[in-house]
């Protein structure tokens, strides 16, 4: 039989050779194990991006966190897609800025067992409301439907200062219910209001604290 010489992808190997067959599929299995791993690590990268957020760009004032550009044409596209997971609206930077809370200003995750105050002022905004979430971004149910306060339902102290209650039992006063769940968000959202991309530091924008008082 006479001596062969193939050529196969750029590759030439003897057909009498069975090693240069053995290289070959080597480095084809090589390439593909990298493919994999490489789209396994930016798939799980992204997963956790868009399912625990991200702060690119994001302005943070004790325990509380914003993304101006959220709601603007120059959103991240992890942001982008966390979003549209969750089917949010986010608030136009034109119109306003949401804040969010996680943890206390201690750092210590919002426990629905829990009794927190949330105190203080906001910044400048013509109207601004106060929320609770659970941690997929959902409403927490509780036996008076109440889910928040607005600024003007808010009662206030003279010097234009509030005290939220926010805990499983109820409270004379501003009291928001967490229903028990063992973790929630607070929600800040400011209207008309100049804090932007612009604001940066803690000290030109007042935000008010979050202390944990007692667990169960």
């Amino acid at each position: 039989m006479p001596h062969v010489r193939e050529r196969s992808s750029g590759f030439a190997f003897d057909a009498k050779c069975p090693g240069s067959c053995t290289y070959l599929m080597r480095l084809l299995i090589g390439s593909l194990l990298c493919f994999v791993i490489a789209a396994a690590v930016g798939l799980g990268s992204t997963w956790l991006a868009v399912s625990h957020g991200v702060t690119i760009g994001a302005l943070t004032i004790g325990a509380w966190t914003a993304r101006p550009k959220l709601g603007t044409a120059e959103i991240d596209p992890y942001a982008r897609a966390e979003i549209e997971r969750r089917g949010e609206l986010p608030v136009a930077l034109g119109d306003g800025i949401t804040f969010m809370a996680q943890s206390d200003d201690a750092d210590n995750p919002l426990d629905g067992r829990c009794e927190v105050t949330v105190r203080g002022i906001t910044p400048q905004a013509r109207f601004f409301t106060v929320t609770l979430y659970d941690p997929n971004g959902k409403l927490v149910g509780n036996v008076i439907n109440r889910y928040g306060f607005t600024s003007q339902e808010l009662t206030r102290n003279a010097d234009g200062s509030f005290e939220l209650a926010v805990g499983p039992r109820a409270r004379p006063g501003n009291w928001l219910p967490t229903g028990g769940i063992e973790r929630y968000l607070l929600a800040i959202r400011l209207y008309d209001t100049p804090v932007g991309i612009a604001s940066k530091a803690g000290r030109e924008t007042p935000m008010p604290t979050i202390t944990t008082r007692r667990c169960q």
